[in-house]
């Protein structure tokens, strides 16, 4: 790996990776685009970070991360909504596949099937996933009692498994049970994952793409996501880069 990139969607979901790359040397910042990537390394890693902002097309971003800046891998991370019932607030979500939930091109194509590309499903990179889902089981085993203490979380686990994209704030009881019944293997939705997954296909790049569930994706999650994303999502965040990149140098 030459250069990683890292996305997030907001500045919470990157944690303190700026101030550790500004710790371990000089960082470069280049605006693009009316976004700005910032290039230095981590425990010798060589890093180009930037905030994607919300949203699927924002997930594009992940272009300039390849075509311009030389990116040969990209992790998004950040926070989403629980789905499945077994996934509870504080807990951690690794992509192994991801999916547009909110894609529909029938009677054309298959419904979430992207046109032309003949398939709906993105596979993450498993050497990236794997190492992500042993940062954050380090991190959970390390923080564990902390996060109980601080943050009320209990016993947090580490998942993987199918997490859903959409240009929508899931945030209803209703909207999260459709998306249960229609899509039963969905652990978590957000809303930049399996575009960036779709670029990166197409580019021929590895991805993965890690999750911190801030709510259920219920009626509570705007309050529940607001506040998770404003006490804890930073702590998760560099928790797990942290480790993860302390194994890639």
């Amino acid at each position: 790996m030459k250069r990683l990139g890292i996305m997030a969607a907001l500045p919470q979901e990157l944690g303190d990776l700026l101030t550790q790359m500004r710790a371990c040397g000089d960082v470069r910042t280049v605006a693009l685009g009316k976004r700005d990537y910032h290039i230095g390394e981590v425990a010798g890693v060589a890093l180009v970070v930037t905030l994607a902002r919300i949203g699927k097309v924002a997930a594009a971003t992940a272009s300039a991360l390849i075509h311009v800046f030389h990116g040969d891998a990209i992790v998004f991370t950040g926070v989403a909504g629980g789905v499945h019932a077994d996934v509870k607030v504080g807990d951690v979500v690794i992509g192994e596949t991801l999916l547009q939930h909110d894609l529909d091109a029938s009677p054309l194509f298959p419904r979430y099937e992207v046109p032309l590309l003949d398939r709906a499903r993105f596979d993450a990179d498993r050497a990236l996933t794997d190492a992500l889902a042993q940062a954050a089981q380090a991190f959970l085993a390390h923080d564990g009692d902390a996060l109980a203490t601080r943050f009320g979380v209990r016993e947090p686990r580490v998942h993987r498994g199918l997490i859903v994209s959409g240009d929508r704030f899931v945030a209803s009881n209703a909207g999260v049970d459709t998306l249960r019944r229609k899509l039963p293997d969905a652990l978590a939705v957000e809303m930049e994952g399996a575009a960036l997954a779709q670029i990166c296909f197409e580019h021929d790049i590895p991805c993965a793409v890690v999750r911190t569930i801030s709510d259920t994706a219920d009626a509570h999650a705007p309050a529940s996501f607001a506040e998770f994303l404003i006490a804890i999502a930073s702590t998760y965040s560099s928790g797990v880069l942290s480790r993860f990149l302390s194994t890639r140098g």
